[in-house]
């Protein structure tokens, strides 16, 4: 199965890879016209298991692959990291010919586009997502971009991979955790786009836990499809695609609050599931919307607000950086932070909050609500 799409008359794909082995992989890199020779980035925590498949069928293909494992934590999504890779580039005399195949969650996917983007100007790129992140998500788009004096992806630009590979190997492999975590990005599509969506996650959650892969990329094409719809004639988020940040104000600013706290406390996926429940209770306080959003990320034992998770305390200090952080909105065009209202299930409009008391009401009473 394959998604395919146009960006700027330009074609890419995203192709959903059924076997343990990798023969999609292999097919599509065989063709390519290149140099022949490929920087491989694999995010350290990847199961060795797939790795060792995937390196199998890249020297199949005559490539001479050059492997450079990284650590994809959140903290290391920095210059640091971009620089290693554009290092490496430069030491193995890479072409603009030559392929880079990052493999791994969103920063790894993230920063390895950057780095791609950057070294000569754009050389050939491809992704293998790793998390549920940023399978249903940050894996199309083109968005590349580093942290940057602690703001999320303050530099940065548009980059497409010229194919995104889904595992069936990969979904099998990613932890519980991690897996459940990109949940609140497939809902997000839902209530952006598509009813379908949403009664999928709440008809079928023995099936999606279980990762019954015929109804997964079912669920995850919806998803890409709906992603596609939004940002293929607005990529560089100007209008359309600034409603695929349902949920982001609110969740950035709890990463970015969290950030010297404990960087492993929650992941983006669990931030977005709070953030989307703060938008809409921004907007209209506890709405149907609100308690149906509510609902779901419950079914999936997702979080809801901050004392989910047990090592956290509440503290006029936290609040305050939750509060400050909303202002670096990266959305924000004027002195207003900006948010997605969602009107109703399928119609959403970007708005700006100017209403402070209401910003921190929505802070005490939804992100440390008891």
């Amino acid at each position: 199965m394959i998604v395919n799409y146009k960006v700027n008359n330009l074609s890419y794909k995203a192709t959903f890879c059924h076997n343990k082995e990798s023969p999609d992989i292999y097919k599509a890199l065989s063709k390519l016209y290149c140099d022949k020779k490929m920087l491989l980035i694999i995010d350290k925590k990847l199961n060795s298991k797939f790795t060792k498949f995937l390196f199998k069928d890249l020297k199949k293909c005559g490539l001479k692959v050059t492997l450079l494992k990284v650590d994809g934590s959140k903290v290391n999504k920095n210059r640091k990291f971009l620089f290693k890779i554009i290092d490496k580039l430069i030491e193995m005399k890479f072409s603009k010919k030559s392929v880079l195949l990052s493999c791994g969650g969103g920063v790894v996917g993230d920063v390895s586009a950057l780095a791609s983007s950057l070294y000569l100007r754009g050389l050939i790129y491809f992704h293998i997502p790793t998390t549920m992140t940023a399978i249903v998500d940050s894996c199309l788009g083109g968005k590349t971009g580093i942290n940057y004096k602690n703001i999320i992806n303050s530099v940065g630009n548009y980059y497409h991979s010229q194919n995104v590979f889904i595992s069936k190997n990969i979904i099998e492999l990613i932890p519980k955790r991690e897996f459940l975590a990109g949940i609140p990005e497939i809902i997000k599509s839902g209530f952006l786009n598509n009813n379908k969506i949403l009664k999928l996650l709440l008809n079928n959650k023995k099936k999606c836990i279980s990762r019954n892969y015929d109804f997964l990329s079912k669920l995850i094409k919806l998803t890409l499809i709906t992603k596609i719809k939004f940002f293929q004639n607005d990529v560089f988020e100007e209008t359309k695609r600034l409603n695929l940040n349902f949920g982001h104000t609110f969740a950035h600013a709890i990463e970015m609050s969290l950030k010297d706290k404990n960087t492993d406390l929650i992941r983006h996926g669990e931030a977005v599931g709070i953030g989307m429940l703060c938008e809409i209770f921004y907007s209209e306080g506890e709405s149907n919307k609100f308690k149906f959003l509510k609902k779901i990320l419950e079914l999936y034992n997702l979080p809801t607000n901050l004392f989910y998770f047990k090592k956290l305390k509440r503290s006029k200090i936290l609040e305050r950086d939750i509060y400050s952080n909303i202002f670096l909105d990266k959305k924000k065009i004027g002195k207003f932070p900006r948010i997605i209202r969602l009107l109703n299930i399928g119609n959403s409009k970007v708005v700006e909050m100017k209403n402070n008391k209401k910003i921190r009401e929505t802070i005490s009473k939804v992100i440390f609500k008891v």
